[in-house]
């Protein structure tokens, strides 16, 4: 039986091939949603840093811990979108000798950087919270209220400058989620005005805060795990290695086998793959690989791919990782 092996990378059509405008097109697009993102990013970090002073100063002379948490919310949530946009504008330089894939990354780790932070202030929170309910402290409702109804229309204004001006990625969706914390975190403060008001019941001021803050830990851990994964390089939740090989193998029929089957995402929507297959000794090794990279880019959406070709006399029927012994995430 007789072995010959063959390279393929998804990048190395011919410059004259469709392959190249294609994805240039897809360049194009790629850096036009990372721009739009960008500048949604930057909008509405400058509009929460222009108040997150004031309300900081105000929530201190009022004594109003929503009013506090909600601004240290707006401070983190100032950094964050700061980070997010400088992970967009350098996820847009091209790769180098050191980083060979680029940038593409950074966004999901300033998402997972972002959600960590959104812990720590809810476990901040929930720690000053205990203490106000322990020994309440006095609340001044009136200027509470006012800088309360400031602070929701600013959060607002933010939080529909990303809903409407982002593509829904990880990094994204953890912009909106700080800015949504503090949105929540507004209309806490104001329902706490309204009662301390009317009743004179300091306690709901911390209770409220507690509650806001639990609100968003929930999104917090789905955003840091999501980011996790694809930093571990997982396999993307929505592709199947088997689906995978059962499609290539019905639809090329000089395919024998395919096995050691990897998946890992670069970043949110650019998946990358590694594969060995098998074909019969007299068919074109050039061909198959073509047929297979377009069958994976048309169908399965994985955009950059790797295949070793192995020439068969017998069909192969080797597992999809016959050299791992334990289980793969990727």
């Amino acid at each position: 039986m007789s072995h010959t092996e063959h390279h393929s990378s998804s990048g190395t059509s011919g410059s004259n091939s469709p392959h190249d405008h294609e994805g240039e097109h897809s360049h194009d697009h790629s850096l036009e949603v990372t721009d739009k993102n960008a500048r949604a990013v930057a909008w509405a970090g400058l509009l929460i840093a222009g108040f997150m002073f004031a309300e900081l100063i105000g929530g201190w002379l009022a004594g109003s811990l929503a009013l506090m948490a909600d601004a240290i919310h707006m401070v983190t949530d100032a950094a964050s979108l700061g980070l997010a946009w400088w992970a967009f504008q350098q996820s847009k330089k091209p790769a180098d000798a050191r980083l060979t894939y680029g940038r593409d990354r950074l966004p999901v780790l300033i998402a997972f950087a972002n959600a960590i932070f959104l812990l720590v202030v809810t476990i901040w929170i929930c720690v000053e919270a205990v203490g106000r309910l322990m020994e309440p402290q006095t609340v001044l409702a009136g200027p509470m209220f006012i800088i309360a109804v400031l602070g929701l229309l600013v959060n607002i204004g933010a939080f529909l400058i990303l809903q409407h001006g982002g593509d829904g990625s990880l990094n994204m969706r953890s912009a909106i989620l700080h800015v949504l914390g503090d949105l929540l975190g507004s209309v806490a403060a104001i329902a706490a005005a309204v009662i301390i008001y009317f009743t004179g019941w300091y306690p709901i001021d911390p209770i409220l805060s507690v509650f806001v803050a639990l609100l968003i830990v929930r999104s917090a851990v789905t955003v840091m795990r999501q980011s996790a994964h694809i930093l571990l390089e997982g396999a993307p939740a929505q592709i199947d290695r088997e689906v995978i090989r059962k499609d290539l193998l019905a639809e090329i029929p000089e395919l024998r086998d395919v096995y050691h089957i990897h998946l890992w995402s670069l970043a949110e929507g650019k998946v990358n793959a590694t594969m060995h297959a098998a074909v019969s000794a007299e068919d074109n090794s050039s061909v198959v690989v073509q047929k297979m990279r377009t069958r994976l880019k048309a169908v399965h959406g994985i955009g950059h791919v790797t295949i070793e070709l192995s020439s068969h006399s017998e069909p192969v029927s080797t597992p999809l990782d016959a050299s791992s012994t334990v289980s793969d995430t990727g």
